[in-house]
């Protein structure tokens, strides 16, 4: 048996070296003895730590530290840079000293884990793992799921009792008939009414119990998306750090000013945002900031200022970093861009900054003379383009000569779980995130006008592609004709989505606007096949996944789409009826069904699935073996000795490869036996269009 021996030191070596940096960057400002103090309490917990774990080689680099403290305990004022350098470089050596999560070693009796004691002081503080959150969340939209399929079994019996009471009515009727003297229809109308009796209570029980259920599993839900978040603040130490780096070895000084720390965002986002948000303070560093002589002709005082402020903006959060120097030098990106080949002489006279801005942005052109360890390559505004994209967020840069330059990142607060509208284009259903949504419009014929490039809207004054919701999701179009309003009227106005990013909006073609709900995002799985403009997935209430749009990737799509062919008659489709315990499995395979043109119906247990196939036909069952209750092989085994289903074939996915497993899968009359770990998106399709085309 292996452990982890190393977990909770990890978490408590982190948290420790955050603090000391900040602490010793703070000695360098002007330390104070309770500074000092505190800096000692926290390397002594942690040199104690690292022994108990027996990292020896920690522990000794700690007792240094404590060292080099010592002599400041009563010595108030500030710490030379010498001092803060050997600190700060005592705590890197720490870090790559500290093992990684797959060091794994046998159990060692002697060694007792490290504790994650608070480092602060405070007895009620909790670390908490992201990924553990995650699994938890995971597994309470899954329970939600659960008590969604529990509630619609109400209304199953609601329509039980229905039955009942038109079976009573007729049993009333015959006994009427009969002159009151048939006992046996005497006596089925008693079996009716007690079916009733029992029938009508255990309803109740259903709803009364399921309702509240459900709002404990949303107020769970939303408590866990709430313990993700973490305060920004936990950037600015790594970010003062860089640029006080910067600017010792560029022979600048710089001072650094954050606020906001205390805005609370996805530990995801935080962590992909920090490698951009470093070049940005390096940038401003290196190609913001004057050297002390030029800031002190400009009239400016010596020592520059970088600046970090957080702000939530609904349930998005902008980053802006500000610095007092030079702004963005027109000439030297231009004569960059001209060396380079990305402008043309003749375009040199009209480059503007906004010009430049984008230039920059795109990587590749750089205002440094040399290439340093901090700029002259052009890739870190690209860098910071690139994160910020992936994280469906917009940069803007904002830059005057002499004054300085503002970048400004905004982007989602949570990655896991974000309001967004549900909205339906025949039998699609998507969800837009509500921060991208300008407005939503009814659309009369006239207001819809067509070019060689597609058709377009007018918005604010602005002319804006119009694009069905099913090209976006890179599906083919279903023909206007063919669909119906939601009052049932084919043809008629038209409802359009105003999906705004950055500068640019695309209108998107939808039926139905189905309301808005918070949806827990999930990554798409590998072999999914969704569009360009789908970054993720949720589940709605019965645990069907629906695409979610990436307002920047659809934006940035539709400037580039080509007119829209004319829609093909929408496609004959198979329904298919995919059995599956597992909400990620049931994702995987409904997504490439659909994207290759078949109806899908989920249903999560055996039990479930026979009750479905009882009221509605299927060419083809799609089932896991080990599963709650029924399991997949007893599942095949009824379906084929059901005169009604025994056609219908059926394919066994499960994680059980060995022989005797695969016979049985045949004994019980599977058509197809297909191994997870062999799973391919193409076997899958290939064996269901073997057997049902």
């Amino acid at each position: 048996m292996t452990v982890d021996r190393y977990r909770y030191f990890r978490v408590e070596a982190q948290e420790l070296l955050e603090q000391l940096s900040q602490g010793a960057l703070g000695l360098e400002r002007g330390a104070e003895t309770e500074s000092v103090q505190r800096l000692l309490r926290l390397a002594h917990t942690l040199k104690g730590a690292a022994r108990v774990v027996k990292l020896n080689h920690i522990g000794d680099i700690a007792h240094k530290l404590e060292d080099l403290l010592v002599p400041f305990r009563k010595q108030p004022g500030p710490m030379g840079r010498d001092t803060v350098d050997a600190l700060l470089g005592m705590l890197d050596e720490i870090r790559k000293l500290v093992p990684s999560a797959a060091e794994e070693l046998p159990v060692d009796p002697g060694v007792i884990p490290a504790r994650a004691a608070p480092a602060a002081d405070n007895i009620e503080s909790l670390r908490l793992n992201i990924a553990e959150l995650d699994n938890l969340l995971e597994n309470v939209v899954e329970a939600g799921v659960q008590v969604e399929v529990l509630r619609s079994h109400e209304q199953g019996l609601g329509a039980l009792l229905e039955r009942c009471d038109a079976l009573l009515a007729e049993l009333g009727t015959a006994t009427a008939a009969g002159g009151g003297n048939g006992a046996g229809p005497f006596r089925l109308r008693q079996r009716a009414e007690q079916l009733r009796a029992e029938l009508g209570p255990t309803r109740r029980l259903v709803g009364e119990r399921s309702d509240p259920v459900q709002r404990e599993i949303t107020e769970l839900r939303e408590r866990i998306s709430e313990l993700r978040l973490v305060s920004a603040s936990a950037l600015f130490g790594d970010l003062e750090r860089a640029v006080r780096d910067a600017a010792h070895s560029l022979g600048k000084s710089v001072t650094c000013e954050f606020d906001g720390g205390e805005t609370r965002i996805d530990a995801h986002v935080l962590a992909s945002l920090r490698g951009a948000l470093l070049h940005v303070v390096r940038n401003a560093v290196a190609h913001g900031i004057e050297d002390p002589s030029r800031r002190a002709e400009m009239g400016k005082p010596a020592t520059g200022v970088v600046s970090l402020s957080v702000e939530r903006r609904g349930h998005r959060a902008s980053f802006s970093c500000r610095d007092d120097g030079r702004g963005i030098d027109l000439a030297a990106v231009r004569d960059s861009a001209l060396e380079r080949g990305l402008l043309t002489a003749s375009e040199a006279p009209q480059f503007t900054h906004r010009a430049a801005v984008a230039l920059l942005l795109q990587g590749g052109v750089t205002t440094s003379g040399q290439v340093t360890q901090i700029a002259g390559r052009g890739v870190g505004l690209d860098v910071v383009r690139d994160t910020t994209l992936r994280l469906k967020g917009e940069i803007d840069i904002d830059t005057k000569t002499g004054q300085g330059t503002t970048v400004t990142l905004t982007v989602p607060l949570s990655l896991s779980a974000l309001p967004a509208l549900a909205v339906e284009a025949g039998d699609i259903r998507t969800l837009v995130p509500i921060y991208a949504v300008s407005k939503t419009v009814r659309l009369q014929p006239s207001d819809v006008s067509k070019t060689s490039e597609g058709e377009t809207i007018v918005d604010n004054d602005k002319v804006i592609p119009l694009l069905s919701l099913a090209r976006a999701l890179g599906r083919p179009s279903v023909s206007r004709g063919a669909r119906s309003s939601p009052s049932g009227r084919a043809g008629g106005g038209r409802t359009a989505v105003v999906v705004r990013s950055g500068a640019g909006s695309v209108a998107l073609d939808v039926d139905r606007l189905l309301g808005v709900q918070t949806a827990v995002v999930r990554a798409l799985p590998e072999l999914a096949s969704a569009g360009p403009a789908v970054s993720g997935a949720a589940l709605d209430r019965m645990g069907n996944p629906q695409f979610l749009l990436s307002p920047a990737a659809v934006v940035r799509w539709s400037e580039q789409a080509l007119p829209e062919p004319e829609a093909a008659p929408e496609a004959v489709r198979l329904p298919i009826l995919v059995i599956d315990d597992s909400l990620t499995t049931r994702m995987l395979e409904q997504s490439i069904l659909e994207s290759a043109g078949y109806e899908v119906d989920l249903a999560t247990s055996a039990e479930e699935a026979l009750g479905k196939a009882a009221q509605r036909r299927y060419s083809l069952f799609i089932v896991d073996v080990e599963m709650p209750g029924m399991d997949g092989f007893q599942f095949v085994a009824q379906t084929r000795a059901d005169p009604a289903l025994r056609e219908i074939p059926s394919i066994l996915v499960t994680s059980r490869g060995d022989s005797e497993d695969r016979r049985r899968g045949k004994q019980a009359g599977a058509r197809a036996y297909i191994v997870k770990r062999e799973f391919t998106q193409e076997t899958l399709l290939e064996t269901i269009h073997r057997l049902i085309g």
